[in-house]
């Protein structure tokens, strides 16, 4: 097959000739049209120019004698190569016209096909396609004689640019067996017979083509090497997972990894990162146990992505857990983490929420820098939105957040999340929160169960964009034999010298009602008369004795007036006074002291109760 004829057919030739044309012509006018003999030799004047050689153009070389400064005379011999410095002959540059497309294409480092025809037959490969995938036979499909073509899936993109006639270009395409990547280009041709009969186009065959087949629609395959490339690119992308990977892994095992279970909630928490193209995130939560029934959840979000955003989370978590501590008010505890997250980093906002439960009012005590507000669904299905306050998110300072309530009741469900889960490209955020009540009004079963079915309502999978962390709680209504586990009794003191009798005589009473083994009824109404007896010396009316038995433990508290808090010390010998609470501390199973909302205090101790 005769390249040179659909040569001139590709995209850019036949400009180029134009333009080369119209630059000679230029050259003659101006005499310039022959190169300058060889340093050190003259032209003669008088010399007839060679005639053209196997079709080149006369002035491709200059023919002549004369004395070079190296070897004296050399001749020139019309071939368009380059001769050596010596020979005193110099040579002019091949133009492209002078070069048939087979010499191109020979010479490519790259792996070049060409295939014509509907089956895609084989019409020329060269010697870098040989060198690669071996000798191939022209004449043959592709299918068949280049079925490395298939195993890189580009027989259908053969196809798709011989209908469309339009290049087209398939990257990071892998060779079978883990071998060289190539990225293959794939350009349309056309070029005509040579020669008028069906067969292979060369001499008279016994039929003649029509006239609408005068041209063939080839493909010319350009396959470059890009192994060096994709392996940059795949140590680049493994790099990326393992640093996301460090990441996601900084970012779970800073969170908790089994949630604690108070005796009167039960909870689910779920975390799931972003997408594999995002990076992890800062979202936190946080459950934890305050004593006398209390329990402190906490949630918030960092803003930023990384590493970074990781461990900012993992400090203010860790801050969370020693301010609860303190029992402080939920307000109390944003304010003071407010100025230690502006103390970690200016730089990065966090929004977070902190609620308390307390079994014996049935609320959910709360206060939120920035958060999304907590939903509450009670035991008839109806979905609310605890109100504000709202303050600014933490790092901000400046501002003095306050706490707000909302009923936890028997029955009701209550949804801690981050803006992950509600907030979408192109929609308000409220649009979000409003989804998710009304996922959570038919979301039935436990915490567990109701993690997933918002998750799946609101559309986070695998490939979600952006972090979502979400907490469920619940507090059961009880009845039947395990409402038995759950009492309450409280008697009010009205002080003086009778009030710690009455209270000895209550707590008997109680415990004995309750089928406590007898030493613990004993060690209860020991601990009981103590915190009594330290509230009438130091305290303040009204004073309340409360006693509370879960599933698992006995709580005794004593509330009164006063705002401070009780210490342990030690007693000194000849002292009267002093002994109580190291007592209390010494024969419970732990106790604790706190402010409450209404000015006063509560002081409390628990007994672990016997597994039966």
């Amino acid at each position: 097959m005769n390249f040179t004829r659909w040569s001139a057919r590709f995209p850019g030739t036949q400009r180029r000739a134009a333009a080369r044309t119209e630059h000679a012509a230029a050259q003659a006018k101006r005499g310039e049209g022959a190169v300058p003999a060889a340093r050190g030799g003259r032209p003669d004047p008088g010399a007839e120019r060679p005639a053209p050689v196997d079709g080149h153009p006369a002035d491709s070389t200059v023919s002549g004698s004369g004395t070079g400064a190296g070897t004296g005379t050399g001749t020139g011999s019309g071939t368009g190569t380059a001769p050596s410095r010596g020979t005193g002959v110099l040579t002019a540059v091949p133009s492209l016209d002078e070069l048939s497309v087979r010499e191109v294409l020979g010479r490519l480092p790259a792996l070049v096909a060409l295939v014509h025809g509907p089956e895609h037959r084989v019409a020329y490969v060269n010697d870098a396609y040989t060198a690669g995938f071996g000798a191939r036979t022209p004449g043959a499909p592709a299918h068949e004689a280049l079925p490395e073509l298939g195993e890189l899936g580009l027989l259908p993109l053969l196809d798709q640019v011989q209908r469309s006639g339009r290049p087209r270009t398939a990257k990071n395409r892998t060779a079978p067996g883990g071998g060289s990547s190539y990225t293959v280009t794939c350009t349309p041709v056309e070029f005509p017979r040579t020669g008028t009969g069906s067969g292979t186009g060369t001499g008279t065959g016994t039929g003649t083509a029509p006239e609408a087949e005068a041209h063939h629609a080839g493909v010319l395959i350009h396959l470059a090497d890009v192994t060096d490339h994709a392996e940059a690119v795949e140590r680049l992308r493994a790099s990326e997972r393992r640093q996301r990977e460090a990441a996601v892994t900084l970012q779970r095992s800073l969170l908790p990894q089994e949630l604690e279970q108070p005796d009167d909630l039960r909870i689910a928490a779920t975390y799931q990162p972003g997408g594999t193209e995002a990076a992890v995130g800062g979202d936190w939560y946080d459950v934890i146990t305050l004593g006398a029934g209390r329990t402190a959840l906490v949630i918030g979000d960092v803003m930023g992505r990384g590493v970074r955003a990781a461990a900012v989370m993992g400090q203010l978590r860790t801050a969370v857990r020693a301010y609860a501590r303190l029992d402080l008010p939920p307000h109390e505890v944003l304010q003071l983490l407010d100025g230690l997250a502006a103390e970690i980093d200016a730089s990065q906002i966090a929004t977070c929420v902190y609620a308390v439960h307390d079994p014996n009012e049935g609320l959910l005590a709360y206060a939120s820098a920035g958060h999304l507000p907590i939903l509450v669904r009670d035991e008839h299905g109806t979905v609310r939105r605890a109100a504000d306050p709202t303050g600014p998110p933490l790092g901000t300072g400046g501002w003095l957040h306050t706490s707000g309530t909302i009923a936890l009741g028997p029955g009701s469900t209550a949804v801690l999340y981050t803006d992950g889960l509600v907030e979408r490209r192109g929609e308000d955020i409220d649009e979000g929160v409003a989804a998710l009540e009304r996922a959570l009004a038919g979301a039935q079963g436990t915490p567990s169960v109701i993690c997933d079915r918002l998750m799946r309502a609101l559309g986070v999978d695998a490939d979600h964009d952006d972090d979502v962390a979400v907490m469920v709680l619940q507090q059961p209504a009880r009845s039947g034999a395990d409402a038995e586990l759950f009492h309450n009794a409280a008697l009010e003191l009205l002080g003086g010298i009778e009030a710690a009798p009455r209270a000895r005589a209550f707590a008997q009473g109680v415990l004995a009602s309750w089928r406590f083994p007898v030493e613990l009824c004993d060690l209860g109404v020991l601990a009981a008369s103590e915190l009594v007896a330290n509230s009438l010396q130091h305290g303040t009316p009204p004073m309340r004795l409360r006693l509370r038995r879960t599933d698992r433990r006995l709580i005794i508290e004593v509330t009164d007036g006063d705002d401070h808090l009780p210490r342990r010390r030690r007693a000194e010998p000849a002292d009267e006074t002093g002994r109580g609470i190291s007592i209390v501390a010494t024969i419970a199973s732990s106790w604790g002291s706190r402010r409450t909302p209404g000015g006063g205090k509560a002081v409390w101790c628990e007994f672990a109760l016997p597994d039966k």
